[in-house]
């Protein structure tokens, strides 16, 4: 694949010292950036897709007037903790 490369980024010294204070052994300031995009992209990601099901749910819900008491909901993530916590503490 061809590559393409991202606009210079211009910022203040203390950033960039900042930055290169946090890099690990053998990787680079560009490196650190990339890794930095990618999961910057992933989480923007992410937060949309969680918004747009929340809406959908919401929509849903107004539509079909089929909603859940607050106390249920919580008591049934309650109950997933803890079966994960269980699952992990037997790992």
């Amino acid at each position: 694949m061809k590559t393409a490369t991202i606009p210079a980024l211009r910022v203040e010294p203390e950033l960039r010292r900042a930055a290169e204070e946090v890099l690990n052994d053998n990787e680079s300031l560009s490196s650190f950036m990339e890794a930095s995009l990618r999961a910057s992209i992933a989480q923007r990601r992410s937060q949309r897709d969680f918004v747009t099901r929340g809406l959908a749910a919401g929509r849903e819900a107004r539509e079909t007037g089929d909603y859940h008491a607050v106390g249920d909901v919580f008591a049934e993530l309650e109950d997933m903790l803890q079966t994960a916590k269980r699952a992990r503490d037997n790992q």
